[in-house]
C-alpha cells in the first residue's frame, strides 16, 4: 500500500513539457506545476516539498527558476531556492514577504524567456501573477486569479479574503483583451482541479473566458 502511494502522489504529464504535482497542504490544497525548458526550467509555485517531489526535479534537470502567482503560493520557498539554487520571480508588492532570498521582481510585465511571459493580475492579491507561455497553442498559468468553476469553466472567485474585486474583474478583462483563440487555448489553475474531472487543464480557455458576464460577476457576494 505504501508503494501504491508514492506513486500515486509523482506528478502528472498535463500538457507537452507541463506537470502538475499533487494538491499541497502548505498552500491550501493548491496545485503546482513545473515546465521543462531543457536547462531553463520553471516551477510554478511552490509543491509539497518531500523526496518524492525532489527527485522528480533533479531527474529532469533540476529549477532556474520558480515564479510565484500570489503571496498564499510561498510555502517552503526558502527551501526549494536552498536546494535547487533557482531563482525566484514574483511580483513586486510581495517581495517583501522573501527576506534573504534570492528574487526577481517584476512591476507589470517580465519576459521571462521567447516563450514565457511573467503578467500582473491583481485582485486576488496585490502582487497576483499569470505566467503566459506560447507553447501548445498558448497555455496560461492562472494561480488563484482565474479558477474552473463547477461546470469547469474558468471564472474569477471572490472570497472574504479576495484583496480588491474590481481590480480581480479589471485583471480578466485584461487577459481577454491580450490574448485571442489562437494565443490562448489552455489554462493551467491552482485550485479548484477536481472540478476538472481528471482532466489536467482547461481547454477552449480563450472562448470561455469571452462568454463571461463581467459586469455580472462584478455584483457576485464573497464564497465562504
Amino acid at each position: 500500500m505504501k508503494q501504491q502511494s508514492s506513486v500515486s502522489k509523482q506528478p502528472r504529464l498535463v500538457l507537452a513539457n507541463t506537470f502538475a504535482f499533487a494538491p499541497n497542504r502548505d498552500t491550501l490544497g493548491a496545485t503546482a506545476y513545473f515546465i521543462v525548458e531543457n536547462e531553463s526550467n520553471i516551477l510554478v509555485d511552490c509543491p509539497a516539498w518531500n523526496e518524492i517531489n525532489q527527485t522528480f526535479l533533479d531527474s529532469r534537470g533540476g529549477v532556474r527558476l520558480l515564479f510565484l502567482t500570489h503571496r498564499g503560493a510561498i510555502a517552503k520557498a526558502r527551501e526549494i531556492q536552498e536546494a535547487t539554487g533557482c531563482d525566484i520571480l514574483i511580483q513586486e508588492q510581495e517581495a517583501y514577504l522573501l527576506p534573504g532570498l534570492q528574487v526577481t521582481v517584476f512591476e507589470r510585465e517580465l519576459a521571462v524567456s521567447d516563450r514565457i511571459t511573467a503578467l500582473w493580475t491583481p485582485g486576488h492579491s496585490p502582487g497576483s501573477s499569470c505566467l503566459y507561455d506560447s507553447g501548445s497553442g498558448g497555455v496560461l498559468f492562472s494561480g488563484r486569479h482565474l479558477l474552473p468553476n463547477r461546470e469547469g469553466a474558468p471564472v474569477p472567485q471572490r472570497t472574504a479574503k479576495t484583496f480588491h474585486w474590481p481590480r480581480q474583474i479589471n485583471s480578466v478583462q485584461s487577459i481577454i483583451d491580450r490574448f485571442s483563440q489562437s494565443t490562448l487555448q489552455y489554462i493551467c489553475p491552482a485550485a479548484n482541479t477536481g472540478f476538472l474531472r481528471g482532466r489536467g487543464s482547461i481547454d477552449r480557455a480563450f472562448e470561455q473566458l469571452t462568454n463571461l458576464d463581467l459586469a455580472v460577476c462584478l455584483q457576485s457576494k464573497p464564497e465562504p
